[in-house]
């Protein structure tokens, strides 16, 4: 047994495992053995540390979380025969399960739908033509016939029927793809930038990194099973942005100047990541930056001793606090940064922001249009999706398009959209064109490009409003009313979750049930926040106005925004700059003058 236990803890720990094992037995399962958990010196296996988290937070007098006690009586990845034999008899998960086959990318999101949705992994957001045919050749035969583009650049397919889940994971298999651990407690899609490798702005191309991370992932199992959910991104400072302060590790590309030093060593001018940590918005906090930079070889090393320093010390008792950021709460950075040295056996190297040259500006409209490559004659085009969404013959369509006129890549983005790469300035007609039949486009307004929804009422039980169709309808609502000169992201996500992360909206809108009388009675509704960003202009929104009805928000998006044309500083004054230098009063005194002007 690990010498950091005490002997109380040890006694504990024998108690712990004598538990797990009688929950194992019980289930008719085989006991933990070598290949899974315990011995008679304690923990082994691929699940030793989580094994060991979870004896510690008993061992100091904590409750395990329900899912933590699910995951110590059966791991879901041993459960995979008893899931498809679930599956053929057309049943579906009780809670426990539900929680497990998650770590196969299926969720069962009944009552809003009674069915599985699956969510893929796609390291980089980067996948080929024949892959996105073949997914939506699933979708058609196994699911509900369209795909939504999600905002962590990955895939999801809903209205997956029971019997048909084993057929559609194992499908993707079959095309080189998979979801293994892209729902529940562990690492999700691993994104990068969009335009890796074709950007004539961008310091690195992040594919290789996020490949090589994806990978790490998918071959080790005691990378499964963390205190709760991680994000990590890549980005190579290209002209679309990638969003890495919003998750738990942001490797952020840079360029070290000459002349930089750590402990008296010279620091090799060039390009490196920057280490950001503990971003999650929907707790209202961006990724901080540590001072540390990275190789981009030695990404994959530190973010590995990240997670498992993570995996020891995340709160495994109160899911509301049990990811990064609390951890980061608590001990504060220069400790957690030397318990990560402590894994690595080695310092991490620190750099001060006057040895590291300014970034690239990104272009908040790179993800829509035509726009030149790095590569001379060659052009990435952005197609626009509302709010995400594609038919299969749309998919059929774009990948078509992709081998047929571009290098055959189709890369997604965190903006719910898709970029076709590699398109030659002869094609781009023939691509335009293509896309118009299908009921796309490489155009569209301002205001829609900037328009992010989660899934909402319509397949998710925690939403409460009926998101992507009440951002529609803002967009139908404005178009026609106002012109907007400046890109406005506009963000609509329907729970505490943020899956369309509102709080960095320049507007962002979270579901909220609206009271209509004395009796109880509700509407779905919205409170609003404003003011919130990202990169360079990163900050939280600000709340703004609480319980609006959802017929009510187009009118309100309108007000707010016709008040920031009237009375910005100058017509180059963004939308955020514009929020953030007035206290919230002002703002609605200023917002309703222009309201009931409109009216």
């Amino acid at each position: 047994m690990t010498d950091d236990f005490t002997p109380d803890q040890k006694r504990y720990l024998e108690g712990f495992m004598t538990g797990m094992q009688s929950a194992r037995t019980a289930r008719g399962l085989a006991p933990l053995g070598s290949a899974a958990g315990a011995t008679a010196a304690g923990p082994a296996g691929p699940d030793k540390e989580h094994l060991e988290a979870q004896a510690k937070t008993v061992a100091a007098g904590g409750k395990l979380a329900e899912p933590e006690k699910w995951k110590a009586a059966e791991h879901p990845f041993d459960a995979y025969a008893r899931f498809k034999a679930q599956a053929e008899s057309g049943t579906y998960p009780k809670p426990e399960d539900n929680f497990r086959w998650r770590y196969h990318g299926l969720f069962y999101v009944a009552p809003a739908q009674n069915s599985y949705m699956c969510r893929l992994r796609i390291p980089n957001g980067i996948l080929t033509h024949w892959q996105f045919a073949g997914v939506a050749d699933l979708a058609e035969r196994l699911g509900g016939g369209y795909s939504h583009v999600t905002t962590r650049a990955n895939l999801q397919v809903r209205e997956i029927k029971a019997e048909n889940a084993p057929a559609f994971i194992e499908g993707l298999t079959d095309l080189g793809l998979t979801a293994r651990g892209s729902g529940a407690d562990n690492i999700r899609n691993v994104t990068g930038s969009a335009t890796a490798g074709i950007d004539p702005l961008e310091l690195l191309d992040t594919r290789p990194h996020a490949k090589a991370w994806h990978h790490h992932i998918l071959n080790d199992r005691s990378l499964y099973g963390l205190p709760r959910k991680f994000n990590v991104a890549f980005d190579g400072a290209g002209s679309i942005a990638t969003l890495e302060d919003t998750n738990d590790i942001g490797f952020q590309a840079i360029e070290v100047v000459e002349g930089a030093s750590f402990e008296g060593q010279p620091v090799g001018p060039g390009i490196w990541y920057r280490l950001a940590l503990g971003g999650i918005t929907g707790h209202k906090d961006l990724a901080r930056d540590t001072g540390v930079i990275v190789a981009p070889s030695d990404a994959v090393a530190v973010a590995d001793a990240v997670i498992r320093v993570f995996i020891a010390h995340g709160n495994r008792t109160d899911r509301n606090r049990s990811r990064l950021k609390y951890v980061l709460d608590d001990w504060g950075f220069e400790r957690f940064l030397a318990a990560v040295e402590e894994k690595l056996a080695r310092r991490l190297i620190r750099l001060g922001t006057e040895f590291v040259a300014p970034r690239p500006v990104y272009d908040r409209l790179g993800h829509i249009g035509v726009h030149p490559q790095a590569q001379a004659g060659l052009n990435w085009v952005g197609v626009a999706l509302p709010v995400g969404k594609l038919t299969v013959t749309q998919m059929r369509v774009i990948a078509a398009i992709a081998q047929n006129c571009g290098d055959g890549d189709i890369r997604l983005t965190v903006w719910q959209n898709l970029l076709i790469s590699g398109v030659p300035d002869a094609k781009i007609e023939d691509v335009v064109a293509n896309l118009q039949a299908a009921g796309l486009s490489a155009e569209t307004s301002v205001l829609r490009a900037g328009l992010i929804a989660c899934t909402g009422a319509t397949g998710c039980k925690f939403a409460a409003a009926h998101t992507k169709e009440d951002a529609l309808s803002i967009a139908a609502h404005c178009e026609p009313r106002i012109t907007l000169e400046q890109p406005v992201n506009i963000h609509l996500t329907g729970c505490h979750n943020s899956c369309a992360q509102h709080y960095i909206g320049d507007i962002g809108l979270i579901g909220a049930k609206v009271p209509i009388n004395e009796d109880g009675d509700t509407v779905e509704g919205y409170d609003l926040h404003v003011g919130g960003g990202y990169g360079v202009d990163g900050g939280i929104a600000r709340p703004f106005r609480e319980k609006i009805k959802a017929e009510d928000a187009p009118a309100l998006v309108e007000a707010i925004l016709r008040t920031w044309q009237a009375h910005r500083a100058a017509p180059d004054e963004s939308f955020v700059a514009f929020a953030r230098r007035h206290e919230i009063e002002a703002l609605r005194a200023l917002v309703d003058t222009v309201g009931d002007a409109a009216r």
